[in-house]
């Protein structure tokens, strides 16, 4: 056995391929900003993670189903994940795909892919779980019927509902 070989960890899945932007029903364009690069010149991993909560929120926000300040029923990110394929920087233009993953009892699982320019594969990609609690409480409940609706056009073909 060669000790320098580089080999699979029996508990790590395999490294997902990038995303097609036509795998995602909802895009958000955005622009980098010169606070996202890193001293490595390219998009820092930290801020992958704020571009997807800009994503849902915003997307939730449209839909009419959350106000951040009111909104009795909210998400709290209990998992995340990413995965990145090419560097991004600045001014790079952006676009955010979303879609939902999962749709659980409490909570909903959100896919997000973000591609550079006009690329048709991802740059990066990731999922986060939100649990649905409420805001007083912190307590799990079950996802709002009008949550539940408004998400369901955004629900990926092979997750289950």
């Amino acid at each position: 056995m060669n000790a320098h070989a580089p080999s699979q960890s029996p508990t790590q899945p395999p490294r997902a391929a990038p995303h097609a932007r036509s795998e995602y029903p909802r895009l958000l364009p955005m622009t980098t900003r010169l606070r996202d690069i890193d001293v490595y010149g390219h998009m820092n991993n930290v801020v992958y993670n704020e571009y997807f909560d800009t994503a849902v929120n915003q997307t939730l926000v449209e839909l009419g189903v959350l106000d951040l300040n009111k909104s009795d029923v909210i998400g709290l990110v209990v998992h995340s994940q990413t995965s990145y394929f090419r560097p991004v920087s600045f001014p790079d233009r952006v676009v955010l795909g979303l879609r939902v993953g999962r749709m659980g009892r409490t909570s909903v699982t959100y896919e997000f892919a973000l591609f550079r320019g006009e690329d048709e594969t991802a740059a990066a990609q990731g999922s986060y779980t939100h649990a649905y609690v409420d805001r007083a409480s912190n307590q799990p409940v079950e996802l709002p019927p009008v949550l539940r609706r408004a998400l369901e056009p955004l629900l990926h073909a092979s997750a289950p509902a």
